[in-house]
């Protein structure tokens, strides 16, 4: 559910979210007296992850799939609560959602359409990016999608982790301490550039 308005509808989750809360689930079966070391737990998620195939990742992609079937059919009928439009403020330490495998192709091609068309609108760019992309073939596609998926898992691993250890996703260089400094450095240090603040 939505922090300010009760009535919105629970945001997706993703094929490696649901991985991760399957093996949370599986786990608490087996051991359910046992607590859990997270840091280690989610490391282990994530080792398994980067080892299944894509025939064993298919049944959380499925589910993934279906959750954002159910998002998208929720909040076509949501209405937001009319109320004041100033949005909050960000928090400056919330890391930044990650590239989609099309904002990854944008980046990568929107230079070359620039230079092809420099009178080229903004919204035409994205247009011409947006017919690039849907013309682009599954097997083409790949590299991008596979790169965002690391980016996802880099992420939330990440997050999940400073959230759990009470540490700020912050850059190194905006940590007060020096030892404050080099524990934020080391634990952000496998995150892409532009994913903390």
């Amino acid at each position: 559910m939505g922090k300010g308005d009760p009535n919105k509808p629970r945001g997706k989750m993703s094929s490696y979210a649901f991985f991760v809360q399957t093996c949370r689930e599986e786990h608490k079966k087996k051991h359910p007296d046992s607590s859990v070391n997270f840091a280690e737990f989610s490391k282990k998620c994530s080792e398994i992850w980067k080892t299944m195939s894509a025939k064993e990742k298919s049944k959380f992609e499925d589910m993934a799939r279906s959750d954002k079937a159910r998002y998208d059919r929720e909040m076509k009928n949501y209405v937001p609560p009319k109320g004041d439009k100033k949005g909050k403020k960000k928090d400056p330490n919330v890391p930044k959602r990650p590239p989609s495998a099309f904002f990854l192709f944008c980046s990568e091609h929107r230079p070359k359409i620039k230079s092809e068309h420099p009178g080229l609108s903004i919204g035409d760019t994205a247009k011409k990016l947006g017919e690039m992309w849907s013309e682009q073939s599954a097997k083409d596609k790949q590299p991008y999608e596979q790169t965002a998926a690391k980016f996802e898992e880099l992420l939330f691993t990440a997050s999940e982790l400073l959230r759990l250890m009470g540490l700020p996703c912050v850059p190194p260089a905006e940590a007060t301490s020096k030892e404050k400094k080099e524990e934020v450095g080391e634990l952000c240090a496998g995150l892409p550039p532009g994913v903390i603040n």
